[in-house]
């Protein structure tokens, strides 16, 4: 179907009066709609070049603003030395490693031993936290006089089964590690969590649907830093080991791991990750990152470019390696984030301690970026240089590697997601402080953590600056059309730049003193719905992506709220939902979500966002600044309604939540939310000024009794507070 055509216009204005509150059990449409199934129609293939045009140009526009914040504020060494403690501690929390882990009793054992001429290999597993197990080989030098500088040898993603056992990665990658020995140093080469040996999970938002991953905080990139923070506090106590001279390196995934551990912790004296990074445009805006899992991603909260991550190594040797076909770290990305971290070192007067190799070829563990490797090492661990003679190549049968015989019952690699990172806890219900001031605290903690990613600016431009008739105003007429009695307007409005909705309003033609106004965000059942119930009345002006024939009865639900005396109705779809819907592949829609998480961001956040400025720009037309707002959605959107409703709470005066998620476990996900708060909780601190009406179908089985216990207080709260099931 094409997409649909709007005549332009001019601000509606209503010249309304006085508002009321509406009594609060009033009907609304949305309830009525969402009991008549939607056509089969809505499975049709759609037309979403508009959405998909649109998402494009809004990714490219965010990607710029963030690379373009990377690192501007650095102009002088003293400017780094003032940020970095900061910075550090960023990257700590975005990791899930704020407040940082116990360092308790790492227990290590050496299962076995593999023998060779040159060198002995251990066998070992320690816990970097109890029941979260590493497994590893140590390799050992066996001519040695004195300590000797270590490398901790992260390994990519190189799977290694046999008969349906994983053996580790760490297998995969022993050459690395029987090089070194070879050459005098000691190497610990460590399984990670995805390959290893207890096969865990790095693919939580990339295949499996883990958005609660982001809620949480939680990515397993924090995990393998941990892993890496403890090979570290392994390696030196050690006897074999010189503690002062430590260096890491990895290829792929353990080239990303390889960043995290010597960007966090200064004990790393010389790093080498290989095809390991590369910048935020890369990712977002050319799609590298369809090709990555969660692991190569910290929770970007604070909304840095790869390249803030590369500068936290200076001044200590960084060499930045890879090759120059790579198609998921591309050279023009890797040149970039070298770039910008070379202008930190040369603020330091230390040039010569990062470099840059590129070597032609693939994604590939290729001879020449091993001998970089090998030749950096010397210089700064050892202060040799000589040349390479020997060949990285491995020297025995994988299985010989393996590390466990048997699995430890307690291990919980597995199921690390559920307690890497700690959560908040709701606040007992007799207690929590619902003051005015309290919630202004709360609101700016999630602003911080959970909606850094909004825009600075307000949600929309002011009604003076939309009288002056300025080119960007946000607000505009598209149609206006009369039926039986009723007028819809439809009016236009961008959130952000890019970023165009749709409102449409529905009100007796002859009202001229609106007093409520209910405004229904609509999922994309709830758009099809409307598309049906609208069509009967308004067919010419609804050409649209989305099959969905004219039905008379769900028009005359649609309108029936009308009767209401002075009765509104608005209707808009956020962002990715309706007449903005982006391609629908199950890829698609997944890998979108990531960007928005690169971009420190997520989709509900942004659409958080959008019902907010949607908010905005309803009251702030003239015919309806004075009318009393209603917010309505269902499923997932209610959730969304709330943080709407939150920070909007001087506009909104009645939630109604048809089936919401009672936590953000379930749906709904923000950056961090359930390390600061979960929903009921955001629901309590709306109680003083918002009516909230929770509607469950009668196979619910929410635990509600939470918020129950706050509305339970006193007789104010009690009578904001409905909840009924059933329907």
């Amino acid at each position: 179907m094409g997409r649909r055509q709007f005549n332009p216009g001019a601000v509606l204005n209503f010249n309304l009066g006085e508002s009321a509150m509406r009594a609060f059990g009033i009907l609304f449409c949305g309830l009525l709609l969402a009991n008549v199934p939607a056509s089969d129609a809505a499975d049709t293939p759609r037309d979403t070049s508009r959405g998909d045009r649109m998402i494009a140009a809004y990714f490219a526009d965010q990607t710029s603003d963030v690379t373009k914040q990377c690192l501007s504020d650095i102009k002088t060494r003293e400017d780094w030395e003032k940020a970095r403690s900061v910075y550090k501690q960023q990257l700590l929390e975005m990791l899930g490693l704020d407040p940082l882990p116990e360092r308790t009793p790492l227990q290590p054992v050496v299962t076995g031993t593999v023998d060779h001429e040159e060198f002995v290999v251990e066998n070992i597993h320690f816990q970097s936290r109890p029941g979260l197990y590493v497994t590893g080989n140590l390799y050992l030098p066996k001519k040695q006089t004195e300590p000797l500088p270590a490398i901790l040898y992260v390994c990519g993603h190189g799977g290694v089964k046999q008969d349906g056992v994983s053996l580790g990665n760490k297998t995969h990658y022993q050459h690395h590690g029987a090089w070194f020995a070879r050459n005098g140093y000691v190497c610990l080469t460590i399984d990670t969590l995805q390959l290893g040996e207890i096969e865990g999970i790095h693919h939580g938002t990339y295949r499996y649907g883990r958005w609660w991953w982001n809620s949480r905080g939680y990515t397993p990139a924090g995990v393998e830093a941990w892993n890496c923070i403890r090979s570290l506090d392994y390696l030196q106590t050690r006897p074999e080991v010189d503690p002062e001279r430590l260096g890491v390196t990895g290829r792929s995934g353990g080239g990303a791991y390889s960043w995290w551990i010597a960007a966090a912790d200064e004990r790393i004296k010389a790093a080498v990750p290989v095809a390991g990074i590369t910048s935020l445009h890369n990712h977002v805006v050319d799609g590298v990152v369809e090709g990555h899992c969660d692991c190569m991603f910290m929770v970007n909260t604070y909304r840095w470019d790869y390249a803030q991550v590369a500068a936290m190594v200076a001044p200590r040797p960084l060499l930045v390696t890879n090759t120059d076909k790579d198609p998921i770290f591309p050279l023009d990305g890797v040149v970039d984030v070298y770039g910008k971290a070379r202008r930190i070192y040369e603020l330091h007067g230390q040039g010569g301690h990062i470099g840059l190799q590129i070597s032609e070829g693939g994604h590939k563990d290729i001879q020449e970026l091993q001998i970089a490797a090998f030749h950096w090492f010397n210089r700064f661990l050892k202060k040799q240089d000589p040349q390479i003679t020997t060949i990285a190549e491995p020297k025995f049968e994988k299985a010989q590697l393996r590390v466990f015989k048997e699995l430890p019952s307690d291990e919980l690699n597995t199921k690390i997601d559920e307690s890497f990172t700690q959560l908040a806890r709701l606040p007992s219900p007799e207690q929590i402080d619902l003051s005015a001031q309290a919630t202004a605290a709360y609101r700016g903690i999630l602003r911080e953590k959970s909606f850094r990613g909004w825009p600075q600016e307000s949600p929309a431009l002011t009604k003076k600056a939309r009288k002056l008739g300025l080119a960007d105003s946000t607000v505009r007429r598209l149609f206006e059309a009369t039926h039986a009695k009723v007028q819809l307007t439809a009016f236009a409005f961008e959130p952000q730049p890019h970023i165009e909705l749709t409102l449409y309003v529905l009100k007796p033609a002859d009202l001229t003193s609106p007093q409520a106004i209910r405004l229904e965000v609509l999922d994309e059942a709830g758009w099809t719905r409307f598309l049906q119930g609208i069509r009967s009345g308004f067919a010419d002006n609804f050409t649209t992506e989305v099959e969905a024939p004219a039905d008379d009865a769900l028009w005359n639900k649609l309108v029936r709220p009308l009767e209401s005396p002075a009765q509104v109705l608005a209707f808009v779809c956020p962002r990715g939902i309706g007449p903005t819907a982006w391609n629908q592949s199950e890829r698609k829609q997944t890998q979108h979500r990531r960007r928005f998480n690169l971009l420190g961001q997520t989709l509900e956040g942004m659409q958080v966002w959008d019902v907010r400025s949607a908010i905005r720009s309803l009251l702030e037309m003239d015919s309806l600044q004075r009318a009393s707002l209603e917010l309505a959605a269902e499923g997932p959107l209610a959730g969304v309604c709330v943080y709407a409703a939150l920070f909007e709470a001087e506009q909104v005066r009645k939630l109604t939540l048809r089936n919401p998620p009672v936590s953000h476990r379930e749906a709904v996900e923000l950056l961090n939310i359930l390390r600061v708060t979960d929903l009921p909780e955001a629901m309590a601190r709306l109680l003083p000024s918002t009516q909230i009406a929770v509607q469950l179908p009668a196979d619910s089985t929410a635990d509600w009794n939470w918020l129950k216990l706050v509305a339970s207080r006193d007789e104010k709260l009690r009578s904001q507070l409905q909840m009924t099931s059933g329907r």
